[in-house]
């Protein structure tokens, strides 16, 4: 416990100091000398995927390298070295590199048995996030966290910069519409580190029971929430460029729709367009691909537009560009339904956005203007309560 404590004070001094502007960021995992030592003597379980590095090397590579005692590797969606579909069913296995015993923390499995946890001493958590609700990283944060409250298992978390974290916007979750891509009260974009959230679950006892994990953090150098911080690795396979990254909080509730987002093209979540969609110039057909191996209107010509040039738009205005989808919903009408007529597109849909709010808004023909003007209440009292666990210089 005190070495737990003199590396959260550790990280709180080096956070205050001032970084020179031309220095570039430097992510939690790099800070070995903090960390590293804390580590000597113990069995550590690593929760990490294809994103945790430091520098060119694997953050469980470099763990095992320095003679540190890796027991067990925990990975989320996507699987540990992040090839697996959106949704896909990850199983456990053994790593073929270091031969250490992977457990995935997806499908039936979201959250770590006691039993998984024997034996170790520590969690490790390096993963990179994208700083939407339904980017399911941060769900998996949470039933790590709830599994180590339980088990009085103390956590390390390895911080990371969040790609989207220089704004707050969209529509806040209610609490009927819980699920694994949305489980707590917060908006679509939340504009928190890794580290922040974690604080906010321990702050607003979010735990079952009011239960308090024990973690302690490693903040990144040199980053604000102004920091335009663009990712090395793509954290997903669906999200290959800062594009997509741009646009994914805006056109991942088309997930929820008869829409593609280009998932099945090299293209993913920079396009929408559906065979019925009547404008629109651009032009792609959805193949299976990895990462995408059964995607959404696989084989067939859709029409619609490429937005990889508009990602730009979104770090300038600071919101969700919510044009896309009531365009789509405008063009398709007397065609098709952009939200199916299916009940799991409503429902998934649903999910996404956090409520049946903003379907029945959509399907009413209400304006963007009115649709953003019924999220500022929830917006404000989310803002006030994000203030207090921010651990960088917000953006306002």
């Amino acid at each position: 416990m005190k070495n737990i404590l003199l590396l959260f004070i550790s990280c709180l001094i080096a956070q205050c100091s001032i970084a020179k502007p031309d220095e570039s960021v430097k992510v939690a995992a790099e800070r070995t000398t903090i960390y590293f030592p804390l580590l000597k003597g113990k069995s550590i379980g690593v929760i990490a995927n294809q994103t945790s590095m430091i520098n060119n090397t694997h953050l469980v590579d470099s763990l095992l390298a320095s003679g540190l005692n890796v027991t067990k590797v925990f990975c989320p969606e996507h699987g540990f070295r992040g090839t697996a579909d959106a949704g896909e069913h990850v199983d456990h296995r053994k790593d073929a590199k270091t031969g250490l015993p992977i457990i995935s923390l997806y499908g039936s499995n979201k959250k770590p048995s006691a039993e998984q946890l024997d034996g170790l001493d520590i969690l490790l958590f390096d993963i990179q996030d994208v700083g939407a609700r339904f980017y399911t990283y941060i769900s998996t944060l949470y039933y790590v966290m709830e599994a180590c409250a339980e088990k009085n298992l103390p956590m390390l978390i390895l911080d990371r910069p969040n790609p989207n974290g220089f704004y707050v916007d969209g529509p806040v979750l209610q609490e009927d519409f819980k699920s694994f891509v949305g489980i707590h009260k917060i908006p679509v974009v939340h504009g928190m580190t890794i580290a922040e959230y974690a604080q906010m679950i321990n702050g607003e006892h979010w735990l079952p029971n009011k239960l308090q994990c024990e973690f302690s953090m490693v903040l990144c150098d040199n980053y604000t929430h102004s920091t335009y911080y663009e990712l090395p690795i793509k954290p997903s396979p669906n999200l290959p460029n800062m594009a997509s990254v741009y646009l994914y909080p805006s056109l991942c509730l088309f997930e929820g729709t008869v829409v593609s987002i280009g998932r099945g093209t090299d293209i993913p979540f920079q396009c929408y367009g559906h065979p019925k969609l009547v404008y629109g110039s651009f032009l792609f057909t959805p193949e299976s691909v990895p990462g995408a191996k059964n995607p959404k209107l696989k084989g067939e010509a859709c029409t619609g537009f490429y937005l990889g040039s508009a990602a730009d738009h979104i770090k300038t205005d600071g919101k969700l560009q919510l044009n896309y989808l009531l365009g789509a919903h405008k063009h398709l009408a007397g065609e098709i339904d952009l939200l199916g007529d299916e009940n799991f597109f409503n429902s998934f849909f649903d999910k996404l956005a956090g409520s049946d709010v903003l379907r029945k808004q959509i399907e009413a023909g209400m304006s963007e203007e009115a649709i953003r003007a019924s999220w500022q209440a929830d917006l404000k009292t989310f803002k006030v309560m994000r203030k207090k666990y921010l651990l960088y210089d917000d953006f306002e």
